[in-house]
């Protein structure tokens, strides 16, 4: 099987930020691309993006800018800086917790996404990081969702970015994650279970993600895709009185949302988890309980040296309940 190259941007990283790439349909019922665009983004005033077609800072694949009367069907991809009229700082800081010429790997902090998505552009991880040590060629070797907290590498240069991509694609990169959930009624420190299953479980499904959908869906008839093995690591009572369980997760697997959708389908879903077992509506970020979901640790053999590397984050959770 060919290994997948990706299309080159035709625009430099800019302030951090590299360029948005948008397909263009090779026919329809507009008569410009122009048109198309206008269309798409219904919610820029046709005469801002007249501006920006007329100010060159739309282009095709070759860096030129897209005339404004260019046909549709004369390009299949467009590309632009994406700009936002105001986003709101997050006021959480990402810790570097290793940097050499190939590898950052950095201490993410709960509701910073790791990549520009949404709302989110210049408060994002990785235009943080690459403003921060002036590398445009940082890019993200493996994500995590913007409500969880913890250990994120990212590749420093496009020379030895697939040594390290290729890590997580053969699964050969140890995970720990810890979650923080309200401990389930009946709960038996002497025999603990989870839905009926002693502990440590090894939890498997089939996880389907559904485009355009914010939760993932779990199809029962098909063979399993998705493998955690899960075990507690302590009980008690948290900072903020709640009873809770605190559990080791160690995902064979790389599903989106899997380990959330793990533990609230065993019945201790996570604290703070606003779309898992139940969609709860949109709501302003809640500070005093983010999602008590940390990725702990990495470990793997570095392919360029053969070395052993592990490295491990320096936060807690909140919610964990307190050494006895």
């Amino acid at each position: 099987m060919m290994a997948y190259v990706p299309m080159p941007a035709p625009l430099p990283v800019r302030n951090g930020v590299g360029p948005t790439r948008l397909r263009v349909p090779a026919s329809g019922p507009w008569a410009t691309i122009a048109e198309y665009v206008a269309e798409r983004f219904d919610h820029l005033a046709a005469d801002e993006l007249r501006r920006r077609f007329e100010a060159g800072e739309v282009v095709g694949a070759d860096g030129h800018p897209i005339d404004p009367t260019a046909a549709l069907g004369t390009h299949t991809f467009v590309w632009y800086y994406r700009d936002l009229p105001a986003e709101e700082p997050i006021p959480f800081q990402e810790q570097i917790l290793h940097t050499d010429d190939d590898l950052v790997v950095v201490d993410k902090p709960h509701f910073l996404p790791t990549t520009p998505g949404g709302r989110y552009l210049h408060e994002s991880a990785l235009v943080r990081l690459r403003v921060r040590l002036d590398n445009p060629a940082l890019t993200p070797i493996h994500r995590l969702d913007r409500a969880t907290a913890g250990v994120v590498m990212f590749s420093a240069r496009p020379e030895t970015r697939g040594a390290y991509q290729s890590l997580f694609e053969q699964r050969a990169v140890t995970k720990v994650y810890e979650a923080v959930s309200a401990r389930p009624p009946g709960w038996d420190p002497a025999a603990p279970t989870l839905a009926g299953h002693a502990l440590p479980v090894v939890y498997r499904n089939h996880i389907v993600s559904r485009r355009g959908k914010f939760r993932v869906g779990v199809d029962d008839d098909r063979e399993p895709n998705a493998e955690t093995v899960i075990g507690v690591h302590r009980t008690g009572i948290s900072a903020s009185g709640r009873e809770v369980v605190h559990t080791v997760l160690r995902p064979r697997t790389g599903r989106m949302h899997q380990l959330r959708v793990h533990l609230a389908a065993l019945g201790v879903g996570i604290l703070g988890d606003r779309l898992y077992p139940d969609l709860l509506p949109e709501a302003p970020d809640d500070h005093r309980l983010p999602l008590q979901l940390l990725a702990r640790e990495l470990e793997f053999t570095d392919p360029l040296t053969g070395n052993p590397r592990r490295f491990v984050t320096e936060r807690t959770l909140s919610e964990s309940p307190p050494l006895r």
